[in-house]
């Protein structure tokens, strides 16, 4: 028998209470050829990916197009070929076919939208390539606008509590810190929770996470709440800007899902690319893998993050490409001019939270465009 395994230890995310409830259905045995492999592939995916609804996919009919294009004589390449081509009807990059000679993969999700991200100009137009670094993080005191910039390329990089609150706590003086996760694409939801617990001062609802109950496309549990505990060591309180582009996604995307929630965090760049199933795997007869997406992951508002999160309101941003040409980025440059606009505007005697401010901002510029 099959059995559906999990991949990612998605449940130390404060739920590890639900590994293995209902996460795990019987499958009958195939054949080893062509059909017999097909169907393996198709039945798996039809009793346990988790966003057939969200994304209005026929798969009866999806699986009937594809079955109908199986040839007796294919190679075995072709054959796998075609199967991807299925997976891809998903439009889901934690959606995987692994062979002994290749890997299927769909990239739409942010091959389709401009990168909006350039390393190397913010290494050498804002970094003077010095600055420091450890546990996958590359951060630096942005002077003269005394402002925070940290670089965090992977959370697949693991990092230490004690090394998050020495960062944090090298940057005690400045106004604001940036948090740049633009073409971070994802890691351990564990690194995601572990960073987000240095901006909180209490348990705090982080979001919901559902698993399968059964084989039909809508038999989950109800969504059970995961929360994120602060740091020991130290917190931070004062302004943060999260840039993020359409290469933010899985674990990344969770993150953002998690902080844009707090008063005094926004999101500026672009909608994230999404990812929020937690991912899965089987295999079929012959041998292949498969990954998909299985269990949903949802903010703390339960809106499901799979299609990405928005940036905060008024600050979806690209890169002015002229710009980028005389090393600006535009992007960076929007948060750091902001950042230090709302701390002057604090320091001056107007009280409120960061999220407050800017939504004042934008009801501002509102009041001022002209009227049709």
């Amino acid at each position: 028998m099959k059995r559906i395994t999990n991949t990612l230890a998605i449940m130390a995310l404060a739920v590890a209470s639900l590994l293995g409830l209902g996460a795990c259905h019987s499958l009958p045995e195939w054949n080893d050829d062509l059909y017999g492999n097909f169907d393996a592939l198709w039945t798996i995916m039809d009793e346990h990916y988790c966003f057939f609804e969200e994304k209005g996919i026929d798969w009866e009919a999806t699986g009937a197009k594809y079955r109908a294009q199986i040839k007796p004589d294919m190679t075995e390449k072709e054959f796998f070929g075609l199967c991807a081509d299925m997976l891809d009807e998903l439009r889901d990059g934690h959606t995987n076919l692994i062979s002994w000679f290749d890997v299927s993969y769909y990239r739409k999700w942010w091959s389709d939208y401009p990168q909006n991200f350039d390393w190397r100009l913010i290494q050498q137009y804002y970094l003077d390539f010095d600055y420091s670094s450890g546990g996958g993080l590359n951060y630096k005191l942005l002077e003269p606008d005394s402002v925070g910039y940290v670089r965090y390329a992977s959370f697949a990089a693991g990092f230490t509590e004690a090394f998050i609150s020495d960062m944090l706590y090298s940057l005690k003086d400045c106004n604001g810190l940036v948090i740049d996760i633009r073409d971070n694409g994802g890691g351990a939801l564990t690194n995601a929770r572990d960073l987000a617990a240095h901006f909180v001062v209490e348990r705090t609802l982080g979001g919901y996470i559902s698993h399968k109950t059964g084989p039909g496309h809508n038999d989950f549990s109800e969504p059970y709440p995961y929360h994120i505990d602060p740091a020991a060591g130290v917190k931070w309180l004062k302004p943060v800007v999260v840039l993020t582009n359409r290469g933010t996604y899985s674990a990344a995307n969770n993150f953002v899902a998690m902080v844009h929630e707090f008063d005094h965090v926004a999101v500026m760049g672009n909608n994230t690319g999404g990812g929020s199933g937690a991912p899965f795997s089987s295999e079929i007869p012959c041998g292949w893998a498969v990954r998909f997406s299985a269990s949903p992951i949802y903010d703390a508002q339960k809106h499901l993050t799979e299609n990405g999160v928005p940036p905060t309101e008024g600050f979806d941003l690209n890169m002015d490409p002229e710009a980028a040409a005389q090393g600006h980025d535009t992007i960076l440059d929007t948060a750091i001019e902001t950042l230090v606009a709302y701390v002057a505007d604090f320091k001056s005697g107007n009280k409120i939270t960061f999220k407050q401010y800017l939504a004042r901002q934008q009801e501002a510029k509102a009041q001022k465009k002209p009227k049709p």
